[in-house]
């Protein structure tokens, strides 16, 4: 995808289209059916059966996918009552841990993006694009490259809001469910919102739509333009004020981080989806070891290290399988991570010969490392015949040099044009 061209913005395209999401600078992305979609993405023969996460006899819906939703079901609804109006509804056990990963994974892309990412929960986010622009073209072109990049590496569907502020985009994402996009330029925010039912309106929940209606307020249009004092009788002075700013789409526009400025990230990752499915171990290796340096990288940049290494494989019949692996103590050194990732690989890979009709070739590859704490607070100790000089003080070195000279100046060596890929053979060396 390509950005705008130096100066403004790109000419109409063909048959006259022009894209009118250059002054929306801000999306919301929202999972489609979240838990549901990770709990049966591995479940092709459950694709198009009512499903629920969760629920059975006397448990409590977390998620139901699209099918179930079409006769009712609803998270939060008990599992009885999930039967009832759906006899033929399959539940399945959620996977918090799976749930957690994905969630990770998605504020990745998402800051592959912009750093400007505000998570609203584990998985929805709003991202403030105006500085992504240029690299990567309008707003609604990025926010079509997110719902591509989400499909390929999660195997999951989103949709998105392109609006100029949070609570219309929050609203447009709505509106766009399942697996779509809506885009609400400024000049159309005041009919957009109107047209609503007042409990459509971003944080209006039920206990207030019931007050406002009780008021003979039902749309969008007439709260925004009723009196205040019979908005403030109706649901008292903060509110009132609140609701007509919402109500007229002049909410803010800025994005706010949800942790404090001293808590780094709970995790960071990268994943690859190939090109043509892999089958070498060799092939695998060198891609882990271009993802362990990339994500050890970050931490670094970050002053963090972590405690535990995640890997993630796709296969091609789009399986998907995480393992996860504690060191003995918090690292940031790429050689390590690596390490760890190769024996999470062996260990996989020893596990599924053991299975019939075992999968594979591998679409896709992730490394996260989790458990991160600032760098300054982790002391390593010295093993007996350790190095003075050792990955650690390498990689500092290669990040001094792509600090000076730009990314790709320097890398490890089974990473260079022309290398055999047999990366696993070098793990153990130690730098020169």
């Amino acid at each position: 995808m390509t950005g705008s061209p130096r100066g403004g913005r790109p000419p109409p395209g063909p048959g006259g289209y022009l894209d009118r999401s250059w002054d929306c600078p801000i999306l919301h992305v929202d999972m489609d059916a979240f838990f549901a979609s990770v709990a049966l993405r591995d479940r092709p023969d459950l694709r198009d059966v009512p499903a629920a996460v969760g629920g059975g006899h006397r448990g409590v819906v977390l998620s139901a996918n699209y099918a179930a939703r079409a006769y009712g079901v609803r998270g939060g609804m008990s599992g009885a009552r999930a039967q009832r109006l759906c006899p033929q509804l399959v539940s399945v056990p959620g996977d918090h841990a799976a749930f957690s990963t994905v969630s990770s994974a998605l504020r990745d892309i998402f800051r592959r993006v912009t750093p400007l990412v505000e998570m609203a929960s584990l998985d929805e986010a709003f991202l403030d694009v105006r500085g992504a622009t240029r690299r990567l073209g309008s707003p609604r072109a990025i926010a079509e490259l997110v719902r591509a990049t989400v499909h390929d590496e999660q195997g999951i569907t989103c949709s998105a809001g392109v609006a100029p502020t949070v609570s219309v985009a929050k609203i447009a994402s709505r509106r766009a469910k399942p697996d779509g996009v809506l885009v609400v330029p400024p000049e159309e925010v005041v009919g957009f919102l109107h047209a609503l039912d007042v409990e459509e309106l971003y944080g209006v929940g039920t206990a207030t739509a019931t007050r406002l209606r009780r008021a003979g307020l039902r749309t969008v249009r007439q709260l925004a333009h009723a009196p205040l004092e019979e908005l403030r009788a109706a649901v008292g002075p903060g509110a009132a004020h609140q609701l007509q700013v919402l109500a007229w789409g002049r909410d803010r526009s800025e994005l706010h981080e949800r942790r404090g400025p001293q808590e780094p990230d709970r995790s960071m990752g990268a994943q690859r989806t190939f090109a043509r499915d892999l089958t070498e171990r060799e092939d695998v290796l060198r891609e882990l070891l271009a993802l362990a340096a990339k994500v050890t990288r970050r931490l670094r940049a970050g002053g963090v290290a972590g405690r535990t290494v995640v890997l993630t494989v796709r296969y091609a019949d789009f399986t998907t399988l995480t393992r996860s692996r504690a060191l003995a103590e918090p690292t940031d050194v790429t050689q390590e991570v690596y390490a760890a990732a190769t024996a999470l690989l062996d260990a996989l890979r020893r596990e599924e010969r053991g299975r019939p009709g075992r999968r594979g070739a591998l679409r896709l590859v992730g490394v996260r490392v989790e458990g991160l704490l600032p760098s300054a607070r982790v002391h390593r100790q010295r093993v007996l015949g350790e190095r003075e000089h050792g990955w650690s003080d390498a990689d500092r070195a290669m990040d001094r040099a792509t600090s000076r000279f730009g990314a790709g100046v320097v890398r490890p060596a089974a990473l260079l044009p022309g290398a055999d890929g047999r990366a696993g053979r070098r793990s153990g060396d130690a730098p020169a």
